[in-house]
């Protein structure tokens, strides 16, 4: 049987595409991870056993989810999926001699017993049943047909195109290490010349010559590392920036939908990647190139003195090399551990932080310390694992080495007794030995930095071949027409994941240009994703969006976004001042436009109240804010960008009445010419919209204005009812 090809999961979610991957590369065909998540319907939960059938069969599998107990599992074709542990998936590739082998995703290839396949894969079932759930995939004649779509892999030439703009800095380190290296040349000549000359002829001028020769050559090499080390520091820090920054600007191209199916802790680590992509680059790459060249160097000198003892360090290195290369497997399986529980432990701290009040209200602060401290062993338990690799490797590595060291010491010492050598050449081999090892080591080390930086560049490159949200190829409008009424037809749109009912079925709604329309409905009626597609944070799956004969996704998604006004239910308030956080999209922000946003969010008066006004620093970093003080600052955000489309989602649910009932009559004059829609829960900000749409479970069940929709005593009647005080 061939070998069986494993990738591993880039990030926590990704195990049922990254199963699906392998077993389509099995059967000889190369899928990004990326289309494979697409298909399956990733999002923040992961993917269910559904989804991973439903993607392969769309690019050409036969699949079929069962319960099988052990006695089937040995009967059915392998590769086999299976639902593992209850919260994970892996494959099952090969069964042989009671042995049963597993391509774990996150943890590699691992040879199971029965009973602890048993453990993981049934474990205690809820229903005390001894079977479990597995996908069984078979390819038909459409697989083959299927063209393979692998992502195209970052190289390292990607990476040294950062180096091209700092060329001229490059250039000075390497002749500062040139320079340091012909300096180190000279220090075994020297050496051997104090001994066989100056002492054996007691000529002590000589050594005093000697001595400031080789004094001055210390200071030198001293003064060419002090300049190399700030040129460094000048390159790494802008590579580093570099390399952030374009990764920024790929995260802010993305579509909304990506963050919605990426935890924190994955972006946040793959930030933490870059550093070793840039250490890699400015540290490794420009000293190898000059340990490399120590290396041949010495070793001419060294077979010059001797080459027995040049053979015995030759054999030795190639030794020393085999050993520890024979560990990088290991070592890249530990590290993409390290980077899946260090992302979780991101999340986690995050979280921690950013839930204090509710944990605190909730009483729940031993648990979740609980839930923190197990991820604590389990990075514990890593560090063991990489402490006894580690060792493992430096144990070899000592042997070798200090077993050279010590053959080479004794036969240069039988080479002086012998008088093939003088005491002053014995002196400078133990020297060049020294200048030796330095190379060896710094090579080595090098190989395992180049591994590191080659993993974190194929995590960057699963966020850089990402499609953008606006891609270069394709062309945009900037541009409204003369009618900008919104029309949707036939919208239909179910959030990823398989198996998850449609939010919203056959949507037919016009929003008239200078109108406002209302969305109205029970929690879950689908009112928010309205806003959502109108916003595009998703795209339906059917049916059209237009802006007046066009279509709104032919439209920049900038200048869109650019001409909208939105109040979201989870609007984001920035640790800054508040009149940059209501002119956020302004280097300076306009006066008179800020004045009269404050004005219309009837905010004046709190922003009066504080010693430093507008220039007050609010959000995490400064001082609290209430929810009804929050939106209203939103509320002023909206209207600084004097849009010509305003889109609010319970812009005012936490407003007090009497806020509500002035800011809604300030903002009747501004909404004049506007196309407004506004989601809400308290009706009475709607009551006074030209057009009142009713949803209930994503379908339109009604449709007029205030008066005409109570007339019906109808679903919108109901709603409104209580809360207006509405007769029998």
């Amino acid at each position: 049987m061939k070998s069986f090809v494993y990738y591993q999961q880039p990030d926590q979610m990704d195990c049922g595409p990254t199963c699906l991957r392998m077993i389509a590369k099995h059967y000889g065909k190369n899928f990004s991870l990326q289309k494979l998540r697409d298909l399956s319907g990733i999002n923040r939960a992961g993917v269910s056993l559904l989804g991973i059938s439903e993607a392969a069969e769309k690019i050409g599998f036969r699949a079929n989810g069962a319960r099988l107990d052990i006695e089937l599992l040995n009967e059915v074709e392998l590769p086999i999926i299976l639902h593992w542990n209850k919260n994970h998936f892996v494959v099952l590739y090969k069964i042989k001699n009671g042995r049963y082998y597993v391509a774990d995703p996150g943890n590699g290839l691992i040879t199971y017993s029965e009973s602890e396949l048993m453990q993981y894969w049934i474990g205690k079932a809820y229903d005390g049943s001894l079977d479990g759930f597995g996908l069984i995939i078979t390819p038909t004649p459409e697989f083959y047909e299927q063209q393979g779509d692998g992502a195209k892999q970052l190289d390292l030439s990607y990476l040294l195109g950062y180096l091209k703009p700092h060329r001229a800095l490059v250039v000075q380190i390497l002749v500062g290490l040139g320079v340091g290296s012909l300096l180190q040349l000279i220090l075994p000549f020297l050496t051997q010349s104090v001994v066989d000359i100056g002492i054996n002829t007691r000529n002590l001028n000589f050594i005093y010559i000697i001595l400031i020769a080789q004094t001055m050559l210390f200071i030198g090499r001293m003064s060419v590392d002090f300049i190399r080390s700030w040129i460094l520091l000048h390159i790494s820090t802008r590579i580093n920036i570099s390399i952030l920054t374009d990764f920024l600007i790929k995260l802010m191209k993305l579509p909304i939908s990506f963050f919605d199916t990426k935890m924190t802790g994955d972006i946040m680590q793959r930030m933490n990647d870059q550093k070793r992509i840039e250490s890699f680059l400015t540290g490794s790459t420009l000293s190898v190139i000059f340990s490399m060249f120590n290396l041949v160097m010495f070793s001419f000198v060294l077979a010059y003195y001797n080459m027995t003892i040049f053979l015995i360090f030759l054999v030795s290195t190639i030794l020393y090399s085999v050993w520890v290369v024979l560990f990088l497997k290991k070592r890249r399986k530990l590290d993409l551990k390290r980077f899946d529980l260090s992302a979780k432990n991101q999340s986690s701290i995050v979280q921690l932080i950013n839930g204090m009040q509710e944990i605190k209200l909730n009483n729940c602060e031993q648990q979740k310390r609980w839930e923190w401290e197990h991820l604590q062993a389990g990075l514990f338990r890593f560090s063991i694992s990489s402490l006894k690799l580690g060792q493992y490797q430096q144990a070899g590595t000592f042997f070798i080495n200090e077993g050279k060291n010590i053959l080479i010491t004794f036969l240069v010492a039988k080479s002086v007794i012998d008088g093939q050598l003088t005491l002053g050449a014995m002196m400078a081999v133990q020297y060049i030995i020294g200048q030796l090892n330095s190379p060896i080591e710094q090579m080595l080390g090098f190989v395992q930095q180049l591994q590191d930086a080659k993993i974190s560049l194929e995590r960057l490159n699963e966020v850089r071949e990402l499609a953008d949200e606006e891609p270069v190829e394709k062309s945009f409008v900037k541009e409204l027409p003369d009618n900008m009424s919104l029309s949707l037809r036939n919208i239909t749109f179910t959030y990823p994941g398989a198996g998850n009912e449609a939010v919203l079925s056959k949507i037919n709604i016009t929003i008239p240009q200078g109108k406002t329309t209302a969305i109205v409905g029970m929690s879950g009626s689908g009112k928010t994703t309205i806003l959502k597609l109108l916003l595009r944070f998703y795209e339906p799956q059917k049916g059209d969006i237009k802006v007046g004969s066009g279509y709104l996704d032919q439209i920049s998604f900038r200048y869109w976004r650019g001409i909208c006004g939105v109040v979201m239910q989870d609007g984001f308030i920035f640790s800054d001042t508040i009149a940059k956080n209501i002119a956020v999209g302004d280097e300076y922000p306009d006066m008179v436009k800020l004045r009269h946003a404050v004005h219309m969010a009837n905010i004046t008066d709190f922003i009066e109240s504080l010693p430093l006004g507008l220039n007050t620093k609010i959000g995490t970093e400064g001082n609290g804010i209430s929810q009804g003080q929050r939106q209203r600052i939103l509320i002023a955000r909206a209207v600084y960008k004097d849009p010509e489309y305003i889109f609010f989602d319970e812009a005012t649910n936490a407003l007090d009445s009497n806020n509500e009932k002035v800011i809604m009559q300030n903002l009747e004059n501004f909404f004049k010419g506007r196309t407004v829609v506004v989601v809400a829960h308290r009706l009475s900000t709607v009551k006074n919209a030209d057009n009142i749409v009713v949803l209930d479970k994503g379908i339109i069940i009604e449709q007029g204005t205030h008066a005409e929709l109570t007339s019906l005593k109808g679903e919108y009647y109901q709603l409104v009812k209580n809360q207006l005080e509405l007769g029998d």
